[in-house]
């Protein structure tokens, strides 16, 4: 009676040993991480509460149950998801195509991993008319970061408030299980395109009167500047023939004369807008370009050509000639 107890005991024993080992094999078949699988798919290690078997206890009943690894949320694992226009009510047109970007990032150091987009963009007044994605690296506060970018065209057919609804996108893993990620929905404000053209005609509108009252200010200021740049030079003019003068008596009359011509020609040069060493007053005043200028100009070419002492007051009347024709006072 006691050696068929003990086989019993034996047999028990090998029956529960055997569950295990086959518990313990179906698990690890599970969670184990192939060698050949596809880097674009994210790895995911066992959740670490598990026991050394990768199986969780039922303390209610004892008995052993196999259980899937809890998996990280994609933000503990550094996924992020970013919506272009999030928060904001975007303003299109009717009937305009209108991009609508969604760009996924982590952590490259990771390695790669495969976002697949689950539905599409069409809502109500709402429709996709096509979707592309492209990969990129890029560098934030530091760090590098891997993105991907869905970008969206949709198109308004109705003018009013339309919403581009929330998108979904799925992570496969290595676990057999997935990540998900939700976009945030956004604002459309659609108008016709009557209302866009007005508000189109109205900013351009604004622009022309904008920039015809700057360039107006601008154009006074140029105005200004060259006013005050004729003045400047006139009363050099005329600070040089009072200087000029003083001399009438000292100076040898062919060569005050000269210098008188020399102060004329900077005067002409001055208002017609030229060079001083350009400026020929014999042939201005032939053209009748310089009128009641002929009598000045035959006594420079009598002291050029003909030379001769004169008296100091036969200058001076030259000089006062000088200064009515320039428009010029000895006061001011």
């Amino acid at each position: 009676m006691k050696k068929k107890n003990v086989s019993k005991s034996v047999k028990s024993t090998l029956e529960k040993l055997a569950k295990e080992k086959e518990k313990k094999q179906y698990v690890d078949s599970v969670l184990a991480v192939q060698a050949n699988d596809s880097s674009n798919v994210l790895a995911i290690e066992p959740d670490a509460g598990l026991d050394s078997a990768g199986v969780a206890s039922d303390s209610a009943s004892g008995d052993s149950v196999v259980e899937q690894p809890q998996l990280p949320t994609p933000e503990e694992l550094g996924i992020s998801i970013t919506t272009a226009h999030a928060g904001d009510t975007l303003k299109v047109t009717q009937g305009d195509t209108v991009d609508f970007p969604i760009t996924v990032s982590w952590n490259p150091s990771g390695g790669s991993i495969l976002v697949l987009p689950m539905g599409t963009a069409n809502a109500k007044d709402v429709m996709q008319v096509a979707m592309s994605q492209e990969s990129s690296r890029i560098v934030k506060d530091g760090h590098e970061m891997a993105q991907i970018t869905f970008n969206y065209k949709v198109v308004v057919q109705e003018e009013g408030l339309a919403v581009v609804p929330a998108m979904r996108f799925e992570i496969p893993t290595q676990t057999g299980q997935s990540l998900y990620l939700r976009s945030e929905p956004v604002v459309l404000l659609a108008e016709s395109r009557a209302e866009a053209m007005i508000a189109w005609m109205i900013a351009f509108c604004v622009v022309l009167i904008v920039g015809g009252t700057i360039l107006r200010i601008r154009k006074r200021k140029k105005v200004k500047a060259v006013a005050n740049s004729y003045k400047i030079a006139l009363y050099a003019i005329r600070e040089h023939m009072m200087v000029l003068k003083q001399r009438v008596n000292v100076a040898d009359s062919r060569e005050w004369l000269l210098e008188l011509e020399g102060i004329c020609k900077e005067f002409v040069a001055l208002r017609l807008g030229k060079d001083a060493s350009t400026v020929n007053l014999d042939y201005l005043v032939k053209h009748d370009q310089l009128e009641g200028w002929a009598h000045l100009v035959e006594e420079f070419a009598h002291a050029r050509y003909g030379g001769g002492k004169r008296d100091g007051f036969e200058n001076k009347e030259t000089w006062k000639e000088a200064m009515q024709l320039m428009d010029l006072k000895e006061e001011e």
